[in-house]
């Protein structure tokens, strides 16, 4: 229990985050975070105080899960910095910024992601606003990369999750139904393969959603730090988070291959020797 409320505190801080750290929040914006924040910390304390899983993979085979929220929050926390040091800057801000404005001038070519970015904003948008969704998509992106790199050196080098014990697929993948039809390793390569592909067509995706939303919404407006915050880390959480879920789904697959091929070979060994 002490765990779940945990994890619901530290959810909780992290959805309010810009909230906190803006200086110019709405009020209406920041209670509308305050309830978001409560909701998505209970629903945190709810399912993993719980013995049987429901939603949340992975769960006992960290630390999926924690480098996934690591990313997250560092994403939040930079791009809420980098927008709080237009109005405070200070060391730390100027840091980040340099830094965004760095990584975003390089990666900003024809039909990068960043450059997709860039284009879903209005054509008479203002060129502070301009740099600063370039910015933050470079922060954003170079926290997603390296969550990336992280992840595949656990599963290719530390060997996760078979260096945590036992794994159980039933509580680590509670919406995979091994049960559905076909053959669990053939469904579980397919879905890695689905996941990794996705990820990578999401960066190029969701700018294109977005600007069809700006368009057709006018209330959805790229003026709010929060929106930009909240979109830049979407772009580059979403597509991040679901190559990582096909890594891993695809190193459950190798496991269960190596098992199969293990038990078959004991079996021929004792058919040998009767």
């Amino acid at each position: 229990m002490t765990g779940a409320a945990t994890r619901g505190l530290m959810v909780a801080i992290l959805i309010a985050t810009p909230a906190l750290l803006l200086p110019d929040a709405a009020i209406d914006s920041t209670q509308i975070t305050v309830l978001v924040a409560f909701l998505a910390a209970f629903l945190t304390f709810v399912e993993y105080n719980s013995t049987l899983p429901s939603i949340v993979e992975f769960r006992d085979a960290p630390p999926f899960n924690r480098l996934r929220f690591i990313a997250l929050a560092t994403t939040v926390m930079m791009l809420s910095l980098i927008f709080k040091g237009q109005s405070e800057p200070s060391l730390l801000t100027d840091g980040l910024t340099s830094l965004g404005t760095i990584i975003g001038n390089a990666i900003d070519f024809p039909y990068s992601p960043v450059r997709l970015v860039v284009l879903m904003l209005p054509t008479d948008s203002e060129p502070t606003l301009v740099s600063s969704m370039r910015i933050t998509a470079g922060i954003a992106y170079l926290v997603s990369l390296i969550a990336m790199t992280a992840f595949l050196i656990l599963v290719r080098i530390m060997g996760w999750p078979a260096r945590q014990g036992a794994f159980n697929v039933w509580v680590n993948l509670p919406l995979f139904d091994p049960t559905a039809g076909g053959d669990v390793l053939n469904r579980l390569q397919r879905d890695a393969r689905v996941n990794i592909a996705l990820g990578f067509l999401l960066p190029f995706l969701i700018p294109a959603v977005v600007k069809a939303a700006v368009d057709l919404i006018d209330p959805i407006s790229l003026q709010n730090p929060q929106t930009i915050i909240w979109t830049i880390t979407a772009w580059a959480f979403l597509p991040a988070s679901m190559i990582m879920r096909g890594i891993a789904m695809g190193r459950v697959a190798e496991m269960i291959e190596d098992k199969r091929r293990r038990t078959y070979a004991e079996a021929e060994d004792g058919m040998q020797a009767a």
